[in-house]
This record gives C-alpha cells, sequence and structure tokens, in this order.
C-alpha cells in the first residue's frame, strides 16, 4: 500500500505557471551601428545577417522534461512509502529464574531414574531442568547458584541452550558447603528488578535448611511479595534428614504460600518431574505479540530518474556540439 508522508506538498505543482505569468522573461539591451549599403558588405562578408533580438529557443524535449521533472521532484516531496503487509512476532513475556542448591548433600546419590539408574541430586535436578528448559523456549530463563553465598551463572536469556550448558558446568560444593537461600531469593529480587517484564517467577530448590541468611527466608519472601515476584519451592532429598542437612518444609511452604507460589516435595526422580510438571502447568507459556509493518521509502527513485535524464541529455548536447565544432575546423577558409 502507498501512503504520503507530505500530501501538502502537492499545492507546489502550479507554481511554474505562476512563475511563467508574474515573472516576465529576461531583455537585455545593447548598442548597434547602422552601416550603409549593409546588403552588398553582407553579400561581400559571405555572413548571414541577425535579427536585431536574440531569442533562446528550448528543444521540445527540454520543455516536455521540464513539466516530467517538476512533476517527479513534486512526487519525491511528498515522500511516498511503500507500506508492507503487516509482520507479526511473539516474545516471552515471562522472566524465570530457576535456584539451584549447591550445598554438599547435594551430592547424596539417593535418586532412582526410570531405568534403575543411581543419581545424586544435583545431577537428577539437572536433569529435569533439561526437560523443563526444553519446554520453555518463550520464556526467558535466568539460573542462580547457592551455597555459602548466592552467584548469577546464568542472566535472563532466551538462549536455552547456552542456559543449559552453564547448567550442566555446575558442581556440587562449587558456591560452598552452606545453605543460603534466602540470600538467594535476595539475589533473584535485584535481578528483577532490572527486567520489563511484570510476570515474574523464581523457582527454588534446595535440600537443606537455612544455614545462615543476610536476610531471613521469610523476610525475603515478604519482599518478593511486593515486588510481585512468585515463588515455587521444591524440597530435595529426604525429609528425615537431621542437622545442617535437615529440610526446613514449614518455611519452604510458607515462602510459596507468602508470595501465591506453590511448594513441592521430591524424594525421588519421579516426584521431582512431578513438581516441575505441575508447574509448567500452573504458569504456561505467555507471549507478547508485535505487530508492524514495514516501510519502506520511495522518494528516492523519482529523483533518481531526472537526475539520470539530464546527465544523459546534456552528455548528449555536449558531444552533439563537440562534433559539430570538429566538422567546423574541417571546413577550408575561403580565399
Amino acid at each position: 500500500m502507498l501512503e504520503f508522508s507530505n500530501p501538502w506538498m502537492l499545492l507546489l505543482l502550479p507554481a511554474p505557471l505562476l512563475v511563467y505569468w508574474l515573472a516576465p522573461a529576461y531583455k537585455e539591451k545593447k548598442d548597434s551601428v547602422q552601416v550603409p549599403f549593409f546588403a552588398r558588405r553582407v553579400a561581400l562578408s559571405g555572413q548571414s545577417p541577425q535579427s536585431g533580438a536574440v531569442i533562446l529557443e528550448r528543444l521540445f524535449f527540454q520543455k516536455f522534461w521540464l513539466a516530467i521533472s517538476w512533476l517527479l521532484i513534486i512526487c519525491a516531496l511528498t515522500g511516498p512509502v511503500w507500506i508492507g503487509e503487516p509482520i507479526v512476532r511473539e516474545k516471552s513475556a515471562r522472566d524465570l529464574m530457576i535456584a539451584v542448591d549447591l550445598s554438599g548433600s547435594m551430592d547424596t546419590q539417593d535418586f532412582i531414574t526410570s531405568d534403575g539408574t543411581s543419581l545424586n541430586r544435583l545431577e537428577a535436578v539437572k536433569l529435569v531442568l533439561a526437560e523443563f528448559a526444553r519446554q520453555r523456549e518463550s520464556d526467558r530463563l535466568g539460573l542462580i547458584v547457592f551455597g555459602e553465598s548466592p552467584y548469577l551463572q546464568v542472566p535472563f536469556t532466551t538462549n536455552i541452550q547456552t542456559w543449559l550448558t552453564l547448567l550442566t558446568e555446575t558442581k556440587v560444593g562449587m558456591a560452598g558447603n552452606k545453605t543460603m537461600f534466602g540470600d538467594a531469593i535476595g539475589l533473584a529480587i535485584k535481578l528483577f528488578e532490572n527486567s520489563d517484564s511484570n510476570n515474574r517467577i523464581l523457582i527454588v530448590l534446595t535440600d537443606g535448611n537455612d544455614t545462615g541468611s543476610k536476610v531471613p527466608p521469610i523476610e525475603a519472601a515478604r519482599v518478593a511479595r511486593e515486588k510481585q515476584v512468585k515463588i515455587y519451592t521444591i524440597a530435595v532429598g529426604d525429609p528425615g534428614a537431621t542437622g545442617e542437612e535437615s529440610l526446613d518444609l514449614e518455611v519452604l511452604r510458607d515462602i510459596a504460600q507468602l508470595t501465591g507460589g506453590g511448594f513441592y516435595q521430591a524424594e525421588d526422580n519421579e516426584q521431582l518431574s512431578y513438581a516441575h510438571a505441575d508447574i509448567t502447568r500452573l504458569e504456561p507459556e505467555i507471549f507478547e505479540t508485535l505487530a508492524y509493518r514495514p516501510r519502506l521509502s520511495l522518494h528516492h527513485y523519482p529523483l533518481s530518474i531526472v537526475l539520470a535524464v539530464y546527465i544523459v541529455f546534456f552528455s548528449l548536447m555536449s558531444l552533439n556540439v563537440w562534433l559539430s565544432n570538429r566538422r567546423l575546423q574541417k571546413v577550408p577558409d575561403h580565399v
């Protein structure tokens, strides 16, 4: 579809006519000498007399192309734009951060896969998260790992393959042997503050209780609620463990309830897979639809036509003058 950015420029179309009517032709007076026996002198000199007034006449093509050129220039000034067909793009409307516990207890080998393979807790979490990430191609995923301190492993990205690669590189103990998931929630909240998405989800996977975060988990959850961050907590491993490896199920459940998320307990690989499947069901992919129509400016085409024709025309005229001069130089002088 063709549109014009400056259609009011069409008002300039009659401008040359106004100039022609209102501005008289240029005239120049020159002195002349009256010569007696003019006809005889002309005959003897072999020259042709000229009229007293010299009027420069344009070729028909010049007159015709002058009008066409003005039309093309006005056409360019109106700003013609070709509007293409609508292009619809969809992008993620959700930022989803996953926080994974890398404390020493995650090396406990108490998860059994469907084929009977024994895995430690972190390996089981990686397997389930890999499948979960492949189902979230429209979401921006981030990854936090935590132990004695939380660390950002992957900032929010739509590159799922990169996210999976950096998840695979995580190892038990690389963030320390303690469990500071209160601080992990705090780091996630800070990262969400730089997010443009209004749909913010945090999934925390841990197999222990908080062992001294600067911000207690419940307080961090209250801040998350104010920042509209929904938290899903997944308790991984044996709920009967004691000491620093004990699971504080009540705190994990309260965090989820405070923020409007959900709490899951995963003692084996099947329960862990169910937790992520349920989160996928509760938090389906959300898209923002962006539609736009490409705009291609066409103003340079009429200007290019005018310029090209004038270059060709004046080149031919110059060539014609040069050839005429060459022919005159070859004519012998009269004695």
